[in-house]
């Protein structure tokens, strides 16, 4: 049997999501490590009413950054092309660099300014990948969606504090 050169065979395609969890993995690791002591910081903070508890980022991000790692490597599979890898790239950085700026650096309005080009980006990409995978695009639905409620709070802690 002929494998196409275009198409990696079945157990090679699924070594191609390594890369893409593994700068995913990175952005988490970072964030983490940045956030320490980030729960005794956000129940110092005058919150919003609509303030989750901060126990659910945890969860909730570690659903997102597997979409985030998926979304990437279908549409890379899918020949989204140099323009959808950078915006997913770029996207990705904005996220590597708000948990330092709001929870190590207690940075406020920079991690807003940072979030609010966070959310373009991530719709930037969402547009992207959906030329070439309806599926990567949706898959960073909930990502989009989290992220701009994030901003919400993020603006609502600046005003507060």
């Amino acid at each position: 049997m002929t494998t196409s050169t275009t198409t990696p065979p079945p157990a090679r395609a699924w070594l191609t999501l390594v890369p893409f969890a593994a700068a995913v993995a990175v952005v988490a690791v970072v964030g983490g490590l940045a956030a320490g002591g980030s729960s005794a910081t956000y129940r110092a903070l005058d919150l919003p009413s609509f303030a989750p508890p901060s126990w659910l980022f945890g969860p909730v991000w570690t659903v997102l950054y597997v979409l985030i790692a998926v979304a990437g490597w279908l549409a890379w599979r899918a020949g989204v092309g140099p323009a959808g890898m950078v915006a997913w790239g770029v996207q990705l950085l904005l996220n590597l660099a708000w948990t330092p700026l709001f929870f190590a650096a207690d940075r406020y309005g920079w991690a807003l300014v940072d979030i609010l080009v966070l959310v373009v980006a991530i719709l930037a990409t969402v547009v992207v990948f959906a030329r070439a995978s309806r599926t990567a695009a949706w898959l960073l639905a909930p990502y989009l969606a989290w992220v701009a409620f994030a901003a919400a709070l993020n603006a609502a802690i600046v005003a507060l504090n």
